[in-house]
């Protein structure tokens, strides 16, 4: 039976580790399904493993696998998978449901779970020593903040339904649905999904938090979300200890009432016992002088780490309610890691991507009690609350002619009442751990470490691309000739560039983390963030699939987390998940949800596969789930509208064009097939297919009436072509190399080769197959990667030897950075510019930058076009 090896994403163990969850690629045919697995670590270790089904080939083999292992002593540095042929008896559930709760035990916590009320964690015991109890949301909505007496309304978590979705002897996921209803009335705002996560030996609950915003903009304005919990403190107040983390290896401790700095010296070994988080022993062997007094020194019952900033937090202190707090550090970064507990244990709690997501807030209250408080806030209160509304008042554009007028100004496609951020939605992380003692500074540096660079075993690119998932048609990294080394070295200044530019333009924020912007303003040296359609990117030319492919070939660190961060925020903000727009995305604008070009193009499936498959992660698996029917949208909200696209008025039928709109449904209905195996998904599959290569001109026929029960196109009869540049990059082309490969069709092939061939074809090969030229077409480059498809496919030397000629000759109506910028690549790879070479550094200083002729565009079309073209090795030869 097949064996793979497992590393860890950036190869090293981790030094901190209590469980891991992740996806494995088989080849077809070669493990057949119900297989049950093994995992041997290389220094003899034998995990429990737990096992489930992620996709499956046609053939109906396992294509990919999700596992799970709980913390060992330590971390293996790298692991075998195998299928095995049999194994003994299933070990006992994690999970025991009862009527009212859900328990579930991990050896080491207890965790009860109730099944209504504001409640959602009732209660966490660490070997049955009380560590949080009472868990639950917190809501915190005023009214308009430009109105002086704008009152702050408060809300609870109000659970509707809990449902275990994992419930094996190594991982249990209970996933919590429910929404905010108001203390003092019966008004809810704001669902939620919240899923916990617990592994087998491990002291840690990972909790995953989704909101969607319902609420009305103009009126709610959401001034802070938490997630709460009760915890017990039973020792004497100079023994109590907080803490907090910075993201660059700094750390803020001290005691609840402070035995250092007094007048009077209570003894050395004491204060470097309290210091060092250990039992100061009982008070009789402090010094008497201090002994005595002990009830005159203050005790400081709260906390507060304000991430008001990417680059500043600022932490202060208050003895108690009613009395003032005092500044007590100040730094760029936090991890977002606190501690609170005594020397014989307490929790650690922790918010990812804290100051990435700012405003971020860490609270501990009534730490002086018998029973303190802890709050993450995803959205600091203290900060200002959250402004939803759209940002001009529609500029007089009450009519199709106005908005596309505009369009020709901005960029922007606005339209009235679809600017709203009704149904966007943000998913946090957030994990909790019971420890023992209270950890040194460089055990929480190792647990915020790995709450904010969570492990993950991973398969080599070499062995993603020998078992052919995300189709055939890409390789890792090839430098064995001087193009081939050019190429890779403009693949990875691209990247290295974007990544650098997130850095430095501060693009973080709780709702902007995860994106980058769109175009670049050579005048003012600032990207266009405040210019209509220019502004944050939305996935625009798939920006997504150019990160997560780049990854595929490397296996880099950074460029995984780097596609992670966009993949959570594409799939949550930049689309809309309950409401009238549901669940499409939207299209490139000043606010993620700002364009009236609502469009499955954003929301594909093909665009949030990636991590589902690597992760195994259920809230990206529930953004699948939402694009299976995304189709039924588009017959109220026509995407083509303004520029003539009719909707049908027949039931059950939609207008749906063969690029954007249909690469998106395939992609949804391809992944929901292989995550399924439902026959029926394929064959509605495969209707829409051969009903697109029947139409009189293939893809060029450009759209359809789908029947939406059946996939079927109805066949138009005008005879007229419509082509648009932006049908194949938005994930078409890598989803017709999947079709090709796992749902062959003869007339669908052909139809997709005859688009791959002649979409950059010279005018006179269109007249004479289609009977007249495609004139305007636009990026030829990032279409040379179809060029040669059809070169590979068709077996011919002719298409391989223009697909090279596309690719250098760099056309494609998109500025180019400087051929100056990356002194490795020729100046044939990049567009001449007339104008004096902009600056080739990044200047933080002056604000100048070297993208003054760049945009995400020319890095989506450059960076797939070269991926393609590499997987296309015959092309050379």
């Amino acid at each position: 039976m097949p064996e793979t090896q497992l590393g860890w994403l950036g190869q090293d163990a981790p030094s901190s580790f209590t469980g891991v969850t992740w996806g494995t690629p088989w080849p077809q045919g070669k493990v057949a399904a119900g297989s049950q697995f093994q995992i041997r670590g290389n220094d003899g270790s034998l995990p429990l493993l737990q096992t489930w089904p992620l996709a499956y080939w046609p053939d109906g083999s396992l294509k990919w696998t999700a596992h799970a292992i709980g913390p060992q002593a330590s971390a293996a540095a790298n692991y075998d998978l195998r299928p095995i042929s049999a194994s003994g008896p299933e070990p006992a559930s994690l999970v025991k449901e009862q009527d009212g709760e859900i328990h579930i035990d991990t050896g080491l916590l207890q965790c009860v779970i109730p099944r209504h009320g504001t409640v959602l964690i009732r209660s966490v015991k660490r070997l049955g020593r009380p560590g949080l109890k009472n868990g639950h949301l917190v809501l915190q909505v005023q009214g308009d903040p430009d109105q002086a007496s704008s009152t702050v309304r408060q809300y609870l978590s109000q659970v509707e339904r809990v449902v275990a979705e994992q419930t094996g002897p190594v991982r249990a996921v209970i996933a919590l649905h429910g929404t905010h209803r108001r203390l003092d009335g019966d008004e809810t705002l704001i669902p939620f999904i919240v899923r916990v996560y617990l592994y087998l030996n491990s002291e840690t609950l990972r909790v995953i938090h989704t909101l969607v915003i319902d609420a009305d903009e103009t009126h709610d304005f959401i001034k802070g979300v938490g997630l709460r919990f009760d915890t017990p403190l039973d020792a004497p107040l100079h023994d109590r200890h907080v803490r907090f983390v910075g993201a660059n290896g700094g750390l803020f401790a001290e005691a609840v009432r402070g035995l250092t700095g007094l007048r009077r010296n209570p003894g050395d070994a004491i204060m470097r016992a309290q210091v060092e988080g250990r039992s100061t022993g009982p008070v009789s062997g402090f010094a008497p002088e201090v002994a005595d007094r002990l009830q005159y020194i203050p005790a400081f019952g709260s906390y507060r780490l304000l991430q008001a900033h990417p680059d500043g937090f600022h932490i202060s202190k208050r003895t108690s309610s009613g009395q003032s707090w005092l500044h007590s550090a100040t730094g760029e970064r936090a991890a977002g890691v606190g501690y609170l507990g005594t020397p014989q244990g307490g929790v650690v709690f922790g918010l990812r991507n804290f100051w990435q997501s700012y405003p971020a807030q860490l609270d501990i209250e009534r730490a002086h009690t018998e029973q303190a408080q802890i709050t993450l806030w995803l959205w600091a209160p203290q900060a200002a609350p959250m402004d939803m509304r759209a940002y001009h008042d529609g500029l007089g554009e009450d009519s199709f002619i106005k908005q596309r007028e505009a369009l020709e100004i901005t960029y922007e496609d606005y339209e009235p009442g679809f600017g709203t951020s009704m149904g966007v939605a943000r998913t946090s992380e957030l994990e909790l751990q019971f420890v023992v003692a209270t950890p040194s500074g460089s055990q929480l540096q190792q647990i915020a470490q790995r709450i904010q660079d969570p492990p993950l075993l991973l398969v080599s690119p070499e062995r993603l691309h020998a078992a052919a998932v995300f189709g055939p048609d890409w390789a890792p990294p090839k430098t064995d000739n001087g193009r081939k080394q050019e190429i890779e070295a403009q693949l990875a200044w691209y990247f290295e560039f974007y990544r650098n530019e997130v850095a430095q333009r501060k693009w973080y924020g709780f709702w902007d983390y995860g994106d980058v912007m769109h175009t670049y303003d050579e005048q003012r040296h600032v990207w266009r963030y405040d210019v209509g359609g220019f502004a944050w990117d939305n996935s625009e030319l798939s920006t997504d699939l150019w990160l997560w492919f780049y990854f595929l070939r490397t296996g880099r660190q950074d460029v995984f987390r780097m596609a992670e961060a966009m993949t959570r925020h594409t799939g949550e903000v930049d689309v809309h998940h309950i409401g009238r727009f549901a669940p499409l995305g939207s299209r490139h604008n000043v606010q993620h949800w700002g364009d009236s070009a609502k469009q499955l193009r954003i929301s594909t499936a093909a665009n949030r596969r990636f991590l589902y498959y690597l992760t195994a992660d259920e809230r990206v698996g529930d953004l699948l789930d939402e694009q299976v029917e995304a189709l039924r949208t588009l017959r109220n909200v026509v995407p083509g509208r303004k520029i003539g696209q009719q909707r049908d008025v027949r039931n059950g039928y939609a207008s749906i064009t063969f690029g954007t709109d249909w690469g998106a449904i395939a992609a949804a209905w391809l992944t929901d097939w292989e995550r399924s195996g439902d026959p029926a998904v394929a064959r509605r599959l495969l209707n829409s297919m051969e009903s697109i290569a029947a139409q009189p001109h293939g893809f060029f026929t450009g759209l359809g009436t789908m029947e939406l029960d059946t996939g079927r196109f109805d066949i138009d009869q005008s005879g007229k072509l419509s082509v648009s540049h932006l049908s194949a990059v938005f994930g078409l082309a890598e989803i017709c190399s999947e079709l090709l490969q796992l749902l062959p069709s003869a007339n669908f092939e052909r139809a997709w080769l005859d688009y791959c061939r002649l979409y950059n074809a010279p005018l006179a090969e269109h007249q004479k197959a289609l009977g007249e030229p495609l004139p305007n077409l636009n990026l030829a480059q990032g279409h040379a990667r179809l060029t040669a498809f059809a070169g590979y496919r068709l077996g011919d030397a002719a298409l391989q030897d223009r697909a090279w000629k596309e690719f250098f000759a760099g056309a494609g109506g998109i500025p180019q950075p400087n051929r100056n910028l990356h002194k490795v690549v020729q100046p044939n790879y990049l567009y001449p510019l007339d104008e004096p070479d902009p600056v080739s550094v990044i200047d933080e200083h002056s604000g100048t930058s070297a993208t003054a002729n760049l945009s995400t565009n020319a890095v989506a079309q450059w960076g797939l076009t070269a991926i393609a073209l590499l997987a296309f090795e015959q092309a050379e030869h």
